[in-house]
């Protein structure tokens, strides 16, 4: 009998495949790098065969690393950069363009376009989402415009539109008019087109930005069994592809955050913080997204999201542009040395600011330093820096929802560093929980997966394969942390290219 479960995480810069006993070991974990496309300054594309070579690789070399072979496996559950917008025929499966990547800026005219003419209040009202060329909407918009005959054919139903969870499953279901063409809600939340209350594509988002109704997938649960394979290499026809999840809301669901006030903060090159709000959807006073957690198990979870741009890629800039350290792992020792920054502070507003500041013109900066300051000094800024740029995300986020948010759990390669989790539960008043397994995207597809075919019995069955490595509990005195927040927060006042 199949006991393993088969995750595909497929992201920006490649694919992974986890192979996961239903118990939560994990068995084999692979991932292959996948090219990126840079035709024009601010534009972002991936090839839609490539990306399906790198899962066909990933998946291959993760058997196989497990050991297991494709008839092992009792579902599979895929996850993947949200936002990138693909349009492929139906019958042949050729994409008719270059998927247009999340970090594409192409749009930006036409989301310009339509907040002049005041859509934006409306268009938050209805998705949750705010006029940005990040999400799919404008994108698909896009390719109707400048790929010769697109729109008349998406009109005669000979297109697909999907994020990249809409065009796996229709690759492993074999392709061609009979493969199906679903997307997750959790995925159709981040395309523009979903109107968040009732789960459904909304006729006035797609009249808004002319695009045909016909050409988008079916909205299904994160979980259940959408299709079954067929004519994939390695892999059996007939194993039931059961878990869908854009990448932040499959972390969400991994890392067993399925009550109201439960968070969640992904450290990566940037910062990732999803909450959920429970049963119904929270608007946000502090530019927050409101986005759908995960539906699963006949329950429905809204989440409010916010991002901070620069997190791990501030650790990268001392290493690549100061030559301070020699790699990231250097940092926790080389802060450690000192016992707090020196009255330094350094905003990484390297790319702007995000939640909840929201200033694109913002810049990086350091202040505070004196001849006594050292590269140690600066370690330690960063860190905090990391720390107090999550902290305004939770803040917000506690506003919002009205009540406390005790408990942070974290994932990400930064979370090895034990300092900065320490300064983050310190600074936020909040206890920091770190999994044994810190890549919590891929499980969370593996539990939607198991969920979806009946190996677990609901969501809180399926969380009991999480397991905790640590708790970093708050510490800091509560005066140590209004002084250290006050400052901060007089840094990012200069950070800003624009004071209130």
């Amino acid at each position: 009998m199949a006991k393993h479960l088969l995750a595909i995480d497929q992201g920006t810069t490649g694919t992974t495949a986890l192979v996961m006993s239903t118990a939560g070991t994990t068995l084999g974990r692979v991932t292959r790098e996948l090219p990126q496309h840079f035709p024009q300054p601010g534009w972002v594309e991936h090839d839609a065969r490539e990306i399906w070579a790198s899962v066909e690789g990933a998946v291959a070399d993760a058997l196989a690393l497990a050991n297991v072979s494709g008839a092992d496996i009792a579902a599979i559950g895929i996850t993947n950069q949200r936002e990138t917008t693909l349009l492929w025929e139906r019958d042949t499966g050729q994409p008719v363009h270059k998927a247009i990547v999340w970090q594409d800026r192409r749009t930006a005219p036409l989301c310009a376009r339509l907040k002049a003419e005041g859509h934006e209040a409306r268009v938050r009202e209805l998705t949750g989402l705010v006029l940005d060329p990040y999400f799919s909407g404008t994108k698909l918009a896009w390719l109707f415009e400048h790929v010769p005959g697109a729109r008349q054919r998406a009109e005669r139903g000979e297109l697909a539109f999907g994020t990249i969870d809409s065009y796996l499953v229709y690759r492993l279901a074999g392709g061609g008019a009979s493969a199906p063409h679903v997307s997750d809600a959790t995925n159709a939340s981040r395309t523009l087109f979903m109107d968040l209350a009732s789960l459904s594509w909304s006729e006035e988002m797609c009249s808004l930005l002319g695009v045909p109704r016909q050409v988008l997938p079916r909205i299904v649960p994160s979980a259940g069994v959408v299709a079954t394979t067929r004519g994939v290499p390695g892999l059996p026809d007939g194993i039931p592809i059961a878990g869908l999840a854009g990448d932040q809301h499959a972390a969400l669901f991994g890392q067993g955050c399925l009550a109201a006030g439960d968070a969640k903060c992904t450290y990566g090159t940037g910062a990732f913080l999803l909450v959920n709000v429970g049963s119904r959807p929270v608007p946000s006073r502090f530019g927050l997204l409101s986005t759908l957690g995960i539906q699963a198990g006949g329950e429905v979870m809204y989440a409010l999201e916010g991002s901070v741009f620069i997190a791990g890629a501030a650790v990268q800039w001392l290493r690549d542009g100061l030559g301070i350290i020699g790699s990231a792992k250097e940092v926790e020792a080389l802060a450690r040395s000192v016992p707090d920054s020196g009255g330094a502070q350094f905003v990484p507003a390297l790319s702007g600011l995000g939640a909840p500041h929201w200033d694109a013109d913002a810049r990086g900066l350091i202040c505070g330093i004196t001849r006594g300051t050292t590269r140690a000094h600066l370690a330690r800024a960063t860190l905090d820096a990391i720390a107090y740029s999550v902290n305004d995300v939770v803040a917000a986020m506690r506003e919002d929802l009205g009540k406390p948010i005790d408990r942070l759990r974290v994932d990400g390669g930064a979370v090895e560093n034990d300092l900065l989790l320490e300064l983050q539960a310190g600074i936020s008043g909040l206890t920091v929980e770190r999994p044994l397994d810190l890549e919590s995207t891929a499980r969370g597809a593996a539990m939607l997966a198991g969920l979806g075919a009946g190996i677990y019995a609901d969501g809180r069955d399926a969380a009991k394969i999480v397991k905790l490595d640590r708790a970093f509990p708050a510490t800091m005195r509560a005066e140590e942390r209004a002084a250290r927040l006050s400052a901060w927060h007089e840094a990012v006042g200069r950070a800003r290219s624009t004071r209130a």
